[in-house]
């Protein structure tokens, strides 16, 4: 059944994209209720069923239904790729209770059917307290890289549009969502259907945790379509360093690939999963090429980011013009 908005007037202007960390969170707990439907996350899946004995899993598997349906007051609109979680979960938590109740009819239909937990006086707490917990224990680490892979996806969204135009972007997001005229449409599995205006645009969001689209189930909630993000099948498989060999050779294969690689921040965490390292290799690396001046850290959150300095810069274009590394023999220009 489709999901129609209609893009009237200054609204064709209004499609943004926002990356959503509270989104991602939530939806990952599909994979909690069916795990064989996310193959390419069991790496992370088998990570996280360790963690799960100190999480409130009772309030968590709540969360979400047999269809793998979430209530909309748990996604709310992100406002930017730039959203903080701290600030989402405060979103949530300041929910007001007739909207709560709303969205939980609307998933379960009947008031004996909505899950004990989420029936229980103080419930929207324990649910920030059991995302907060989630997020702390499973997620932070990893977040780093999915950020990176989900702002991939927009830069890459916005180069569609402006080479392509609005209509060939949504074609590309899933064959089940169209652009004709001014209205797109949203083909989703379930029997979810409405019609309306995207008074104040229309948000795309990016996620690692869908087959296909999703879209708020009440008509009330602001206009967004969910949709799978580009590369989300390469998120846990480990990359080969690039090494530059002239470079390899002065500093090292490791250390020359992580110079190479740092040309836009990133925290060891992230770094050491995409390599398929562990993260004390990676650190012992880092520190080495910060304490050379070729590279600079800050700390952003719990985690610290590095990216390679000017010095570093110089130094990898100096090795793309045939850097001789020292002891090397200097070859005579030809006479």
């Amino acid at each position: 059944m489709p999901v129609r908005y209609r893009l009237v007037g200054p609204d064709l202007a209004g499609v943004r994209f926002a990356v959503s960390p509270l989104n991602e969170l939530v939806l990952s707990l599909r994979s909690w209720r069916d795990p064989g439907r996310f193959p390419i996350h069991l790496p992370w899946i088998r990570r996280m069923q360790r963690a799960r004995h100190a999480l409130d899993t009772e309030m968590l598997l709540a969360l979400i239904d047999e269809r793998l349906w979430t209530p909309d007051f748990l996604t709310p609109l992100p406002r930017s790729p730039l959203t903080r979680l701290d600030d989402e979960l405060a979103t949530v938590a300041a929910t007001p209770a007739e909207v709560v109740r709303r969205d939980l009819l609307l998933l379960y239909h009947d008031d004996e059917l909505i899950p004990p937990p989420l029936r229980e006086p103080g419930a929207l707490l324990r649910v920030v307290a059991a995302l907060t917990g989630y997020w702390d224990l499973c997620f932070a680490e990893h977040w780093p890289r999915m950020r990176a892979l989900l702002e991939g996806d927009v830069t890459h969204r916005g180069r569609e549009i402006a080479q392509h135009g609005l209509a060939a972007m949504f074609a590309g997001l899933s064959d089940r969502v169209g652009m004709t005229g001014d209205t797109v449409e949203v083909r989703l599995h379930s029997n979810v259907h409405y019609t309306r205006p995207t008074v104040g645009g229309l948000t795309l969001i990016p996620t690692m945790w869908t087959p296909a689209v999703a879209a708020p189930i009440s008509p009330d909630e602001p206009p967004m379509i969910i949709y799978l993000a580009r590369g989300s099948g390469t998120l846990w498989q480990a990359e080969p360093l690039p090494a530059p060999g002239a470079l390899a050779a002065l500093l090292g294969a490791h250390r020359a690939g992580l110079l190479a690689r740092l040309d836009a921040p990133a925290s060891s965490t992230e770094l050491a999963t995409r390599l398929g390292v562990t993260t004390t290799a990676v650190n012992q690396h880092l520190r080495a090429l910060r304490a050379g001046g070729l590279l600079v850290s800050a700390r952003h959150g719990r985690s610290v980011l590095y990216r390679r300095s000017d010095l570093g810069d110089r130094l990898l274009a100096g090795s793309a013009h045939g850097l001789r590394p020292p002891g090397s023999p200097e070859v005579a220009a030809p006479g």
